[in-house]
């Protein structure tokens, strides 16, 4: 499991970023989510890198 935590604003970002950051169930800053460790999540958690932090 790892902790996907958002560090930066959603806001200015692309459309598809701010829907990466939905699906990864993160809704504000400082809002953290424990998910899976597949390659899908660290796909998704790659994209939207400069927004979040990652905890393994």
């Amino acid at each position: 499991m790892i902790k996907v935590k958002q560090k930066k604003s959603k806001i200015g970002c692309k459309p598809d970023q701010v829907k990466t950051l939905e699906a990864l169930g993160l809704r504000r800053i400082g809002h953290v989510k424990e998910h899976d460790d597949t390659a899908v999540i660290r796909g998704m958690i790659y994209k939207v890198r400069h927004l979040v932090e990652v905890v393994e």
